[in-house]
């Protein structure tokens, strides 16, 4: 169920500039980075781009989400790390992405590990977000 805008809690505000060759900041000041498109889509690859950011926040956010879940099952997921992998390419209307999330969560067992994404899957925004809108598959390492 979506939330309403009485319920937010904090919002992040970043604005672009030049789209993917350009510059992006946050209104605070704690994110100011050139974006540059990859090298793999004719850009100079200088900067950041948009899936290196949303892959690092939706790491971020999943790896929250597993804290989570792990904290409700009583499970340690101490040493624990998430890699969101964004890729980007062309669709039938232009572009689209898709994300593999990895986990790796040495103090669990394999089948406990991959309970423990499926249940982070759940809950985690980012997750909720993309849901039914891009492919995103998840993975134990």
């Amino acid at each position: 169920m979506p939330i309403q805008q009485s319920d937010v809690l904090y919002t992040a505000v970043a604005t672009a500039e030049n789209g993917r060759d350009g510059r992006v900041a946050t209104d605070d000041g704690r994110l100011d980075v050139v974006v540059n498109p990859p090298e793999e889509m004719g850009g100079n690859g200088a900067g950041t781009n948009p899936e290196q950011l949303f892959a690092a926040g939706y790491s971020a956010c999943f790896q929250g989400a597993l804290g989570v879940v792990a904290r409700q099952e009583g499970a340690d997921v101490s040493g624990s790390t998430v890699t969101a992998k964004v890729g980007i390419g062309k669709n039938e209307d232009g572009f689209g992405i898709v994300v593999e999330i990895s986990a790796h969560i040495p103090n669990v067992g394999e089948a406990a590990a991959r309970d423990l994404v499926e249940k982070a899957h759940q809950v985690c925004p980012y997750s909720k977000a993309t849901r039914g809108n891009i492919t995103v598959t998840l993975a134990c390492v």
